[in-house]
């Protein structure tokens, strides 16, 4: 079985905008330990790192219990908040997922918390993909869990579709290609293959996969 690994901030939708917003509600309880008002270009730097890296970013003065306390409220609230705020589906999105779906096996490896992923399939309401994992729910890094859901759904070749230098890392450290999504958050260190529009997708999927 061949299979197509997705991130999911930047790479599937983009919540920006309502994360930062559920973050600064949070946070502005805070104002004792004077942690600055997340803008949404703050927010595309921290998606796709995991939690408690993104926490001593954040909060870089704040001592790490409280920071921790702090990240995890920021993290509760924002699941709310994102059941109310829908993100925004990437043009395109279902009808390009529906056609994979007929070749593929379609999976999410994110770096987020447990509960994230369950919301955007809840949002997106199709049974398309097969598998998902996150920090949030292993503690493994994203390229430890590419590499658990390839074992755990016995795929023989598969392909990690990300935005940022840290999935073209977790695809290195997975062993598999990576395909950059250049309409996402950030860059990469070297020349990828990527794409401009999510509706691409299949057809350097057929390419890599040679059917």
């Amino acid at each position: 079985m061949n299979a197509v690994i997705f991130d999911l901030d930047g790479t599937l939708w983009d919540s920006s905008e309502e994360v930062t917003e559920s973050w600064n509600v949070v946070t502005a309880k805070y104002s004792v330990c004077e942690i600055r008002r997340l803008t949404v270009n703050d927010m595309h730097g921290f998606m796709g790192k995991p939690m408690d890296e993104i926490a001593r970013l954040m909060m870089p003065n704040v001592e790490e219990s409280l920071r921790n306390k702090i990240m995890l409220e920021c993290m509760d609230f924002e699941l709310e908040y994102l059941s109310v705020h829908k993100p925004r589906f990437y043009p395109r999105l279902l009808e390009t997922l529906e056609e994979l779906h007929e070749k593929y096996a379609l999976i999410i490896v994110s770096n987020c918390q447990d509960g994230y992923i369950q919301l955007f399939l809840n949002q997106l309401n199709k049974d398309l993909f097969c598998d998902f994992e996150s920090f949030g729910r292993t503690g493994l890094s994203k390229g430890g869990n590419i590499r658990l859901v390839i074992k755990r759904n016995n795929i023989e070749n598969a392909v990690y579709l990300g935005d940022t230098q840290g999935d073209l890392d977790a695809a290195d450290e997975a062993e598999i290609p990576f395909i950059h999504a250049g309409y996402g958050f950030g860059m990469t260190n070297r020349k990828t293959m990527a794409i401009s529009e999510f509706c691409e997708l299949p057809k350097i999927c057929k390419e890599i996969f040679n059917d």
